[in-house]
């Protein structure tokens, strides 16, 4: 079935259909904006592009006929406090996702600075989550690239969208099952290497930098944390950190196969202030035991790079077959086997800060 893909980049949103001879580049949307995220909604088939407008805030669009036209929706926005004149603003929208399948409607945004909102009517509205907001380990959480600490991650239960997971750097991992009035900090076994020895171990302080669920399992959460590989079999209660030899366990991206439980990719760096491909090869790792073992796949990727994959700029479709990745030097890359090889789809975009798969 022909797909199309969306590419948030630092100059605008860029919509890929698919042809007889694979992807073509479209025209960008918001030519010139930076694009921090983007939903294809697989229920309705909206679109939602998140703008991130720096001095003149972010802005959220909406696009009913596959983007040949957007409308601007309503953008979360923090509410004041009592003790506070003027309300804490929302620097950037960093991740959307779609509610269940029996929730029309239901989206839900996570944000710089670290917190949470619902809309229930595609985005015309938006409610902040103050259950989230107000948890108390909030007095421990940090910025890590950024200044403060930011929302990035939020999994939705296909089973039931009421058991909810979100990732936060630096606040940890935190889980609901009752649609977010309520929540429980996870991540036990998650270590933060960063932090004085006696506090390594504190949930509430671990850089998750991304979490993905398998689609099929959902119990099952792969975590690129910013001290390793780890891997959930209980919704994001307790990690397992996989020790499986690789190039480097620091990285940015995840992606989850959508019916395998036991395989996963990563895009390994180096880190903290390099933040570039180990030994200047950009390479995929991928598992499919569970991450008792890493495969190094390296297939028609190129061999001297500096190219960066950020947290949301790698994907995997419905087949667990097809990849797309973008880096933060533009350019994009696409598997038709699971990752096992590679071809450059496009070269000389603005960094690219997210991709998606979207129906054709």
């Amino acid at each position: 079935m022909p797909s199309r893909l969306l590419l948030a980049t630092r100059k605008g949103l860029f919509l890929c259909p698919e042809g007889a001879e694979g992807w073509r580049l479209g025209r960008p949307a918001f030519l010139g904006e930076p694009v921090s995220a983007v939903l294809a909604d697989p229920r309705d088939g909206m679109l939602y592009a998140a703008l991130r407008h720096g001095h003149f805030g972010p802005k959220l669009h909406r696009s009913a006929d596959g983007g040949e036209s957007w409308t601007e929706i309503a953008t979360p926005a923090l509410p004041a406090t009592p003790d506070v004149e003027k309300a804490p603003a929302v620097d950037m929208i960093w991740t959307l996702a779609a509610g269940g399948a029996e929730e029309p409607g239901v989206i839900w945004a996570g944000t710089l600075p670290a917190a949470l909102f619902r809309s229930a009517d595609r985005g015309v509205s938006w409610s902040l989550v103050q259950s989230l907001w107000e948890v108390p380990e909030r007095a421990e959480w940090f910025g890590g690239g950024y200044d403060q600490p930011g929302l990035h991650s939020v999994l939705v239960d296909p089973r039931d969208p009421r058991r909810l997971a979100v990732a936060i750097s630096c606040g940890g991992v935190w889980t609901s099952g009752d649609g977010g009035a309520s929540w429980q900090l996870g991540g036990t076994g998650l270590r933060a290497e960063y932090m004085p020895p006696d506090r390594a171990d504190d949930r509430a302080i671990q850089d998750p930098h991304l979490i993905a669920h398998c689609a099929a399992a959902p119990d099952v959460i792969w975590c690129q944390h910013h001290n390793g590989i780890f891997r959930s079999i209980d919704r994001g209660a307790h990690f397992t950190a996989v020790e499986a030899p690789a190039p480097s366990r620091f990285g940015f991206a995840v992606a989850a196969h959508p019916r395998e439980k036991d395989t996963a990719w990563f895009v390994p760096a180096v880190k903290d202030e390099c933040r570039v491909p180990v030994e200047g090869r950009l390479v995929v790792t991928r598992t499919r035991d569970g991450g008792r073992s890493l495969e190094v796949l390296s297939a028609g990727l190129p061999a001297d790079s500096y190219d960066l994959i950020y947290r949301h700029a790698l994907a995997v479709d419905g087949t667990g077959r097809r990849l797309v990745m973008g880096s933060t030097t533009g350019n994009l890359w696409a598997s038709e086997n699971g990752g096992e090889n590679w071809r450059l789809l496009a070269g000389h975009l603005p960094p690219i800060a997210a991709v998606a798969f979207a129906p054709g």
